[in-house]
């Protein structure tokens, strides 16, 4: 290629700077073009064996790039191409590819073009060569039995730290059949090595978290989440992500599919961020649970400390006031009375939120008629309105449709918590409304969604209403805009019903006045029958 004149585009493997230096026929060749004007550009594979040869090679071209594992070596020129696939010391060039048509030579240039964009500057790679620095790499790796050998491969390099994160809880079983665990703790007892894993923890690898913890008790383990990808970084140098596609598979190599390698700085960096996120999301999450077993111990002995008192002071009030017949003194202790039952209703309220959150109250379940038990209570309730003054304001109603006017219906549950719910219902529509009338309605009809037979019971009002800024969470815990009570009633409500197969809703009144609340429950089916666990929690207006 002598009639070079404006430049020479050259490529060539790690043998060829040797080569071209050693040969003055080719080191000649390139000063010749140079004087003409002529530039030359020229990439290789810069190793540690030729990096003497590359740095004279710089001063012949005018730029000189790496790029890993070039084969053979091709010539551009504006109007030469030429391509060898050997290139050997004091040998002549014996298999030549040589054109000058105008399409081959410009196919020539697109292809050098294409692999020097993805070269980089001999100056980078000389100097990461000369400071032990390894080249960045990405690699997507579809072999597993490959990525099982990197995998072990990084476990053996661990020195200041690791961190593993594995989808699922068989994949410890996994990852410690292929050796990962022995070097892990091999790491943290020799070298001091910090080493954190997130793995779902169950039965499937406890002996193996245990084991760990025996031999290797530096190295912290957190109960994740199944996930669809685990991953491996080490000495924050190099990461390894699997992703998850056989779950129950017995061998890493058969659970995984596609796993991404790299030593890329920024990668590397990006992953242990995600890695330290999950990791405080866990560590936060299990600091909660710790706090939320005491403050629920912590409750729980303080509902029964009070307990013991407040029996006494009810049971010596009630004497007293049998005794005493001054009407201030009365008044007096007809004070203490109430309040000492309502502290005795919220007590037991609290110890019944322990219960449930320990999943250890159970319904005693019986058949029992639910409208003469709406009638008892309704008429405890006339009882109590009247001793407060309150009958001339406020009127408790019972009615049933035509249908079921004469009719007894059966329902088969606790007939204690069934009262508390319709107890609570009727206490929060007194409560709010200061005059006018309570309806309390039953009737049997079909379920649309089941076909089934039920019961609904509403309790209408002529009170407040629901507030708007609670309706959307009107049968949760605490949700009141009542000072009078804690808003634990409808929740506990809401637990009780959906604990009997039934459902719980409110809606304000069309006519603007009040609000209605519902709850519906399965007809007596003795096919039913069974012990339940409830969740509940405690009595007080919700509204």
């Amino acid at each position: 290629m002598s009639n070079v004149k404006d430049k020479m585009d050259i490529c060539f493997d790690h043998r060829a700077p040797s080569i071209v230096l050693e040969n003055e026929e080719y080191s000649n060749g390139y000063t010749d073009i140079r004087k003409r004007g002529g530039k030359i550009r020229a990439y290789t594979e810069i190793t540690k064996d030729n990096i003497h040869y590359c740095k004279k090679l710089m001063k012949l071209v005018d730029e000189l790039r790496h790029l890993d594992g070039v084969k053979g070596g091709i010539a551009v020129s504006e109007t030469e191409y030429m391509a060898t696939t050997v290139l050997e010391e004091a040998k002549p060039l014996t298999q030549v590819i040589y054109s000058n048509v105008k399409e081959v030579v410009e196919q020539g240039q697109y292809i050098f073009d294409t692999l020097w964009n993805q070269a980089i500057s001999a100056e980078q790679r000389i100097r990461e060569i000369e400071e032990g620095i390894e080249p960045e790499f990405f690699e997507v790796i579809s072999d597993p039995n490959k990525s099982s050998q990197i995998l072990l491969d990084l476990a053996k390099s661990v020195k200041e730290e690791a961190l593993l994160l594995l989808p699922n809880d068989k994949a410890m079983v996994r990852v410690e059949r292929l050796g990962v665990i022995d070097y892990m703790i091999k790491a943290s007892q020799e070298n001091g090595a910090a080493i954190k894993i997130i793995c779902p923890l169950s039965k499937e690898n406890s002996k193996i978290t245990k084991r760990i913890s025996e031999h290797a008790a530096h190295i912290k383990i957190l109960n994740g989440n199944n996930s669809q990808t685990g991953m491996f970084i080490v000495d924050s140098t190099n990461f390894l992500r699997a992703e998850l596609k056989e779950p129950k598979a017995d061998e890493f190599s058969e659970a995984i599919g596609f796993t991404v390698y790299s030593n890329s700085r920024r990668s590397i960096d990006s992953f242990k961020s995600v890695f330290e996120l999950l990791w405080n999301e866990r560590t936060l999450n299990e600091e909660l649970k710790r706090a939320d077993i005491m403050q629920k111990e912590f409750i729980n002995v303080a509902a029964h400390e009070l307990r013991t008192p407040i029996q006494p002071i009810i049971g010596i009030s009630d004497v007293l006031h049998s005794r005493i017949k001054d009407t201030e003194q009365r008044e007096l202790l007809d004070v203490v009375i109430r309040n000492a039952k309502r502290l005795q209703r919220l007590t037991e309220d609290i110890l019944d939120v322990a219960r449930i959150e320990t999943e250890s109250l159970m319904l005693r379940k019986s058949q029992f008629n639910l409208k003469e038990l709406i009638l008892n209570t309704i008429t405890d309730y006339k009882t109590q309105i009247k001793k407060e003054d309150k009958d001339n304001k406020l009127v408790l109603v019972f009615t049933t449709t035509e249908d079921n006017n004469n009719d007894d219906i059966f329902v088969y549950g606790d007939t204690g918590r069934i009262t508390q719910v319709i107890s609570n219902l009727l206490s929060n529509a007194i409560k709010f409304t200061e005059e006018g009338t309570i309806t309390a309605k039953i009737e049997k009809r079909i379920d649309k969604n089941n076909q089934e037979q039920i019961v609904t019971v509403c309790i209408k009002d002529t009170g407040k209403g629901i507030d708007p800024t609670i309706r959307d969470k009107l049968f949760e815990k605490f949700a009141t805009r009542s000072e009078k009570g804690m808003g634990l009633g409808l929740y506990l409500s809401r637990k009780i019903i959906e604990a009997h197969g039934g459902k719980i809703w409110a809606e304000n009144n069309t006519d603007g006045k009040g609000a209605t609340f519902y709850f519906s429950l399965p007809l007596s089916n003795r096919d039913l029958i069974a012990d339940i666990s409830v969740d509940i929690t405690t009595v007080d207006s919700a509204r």
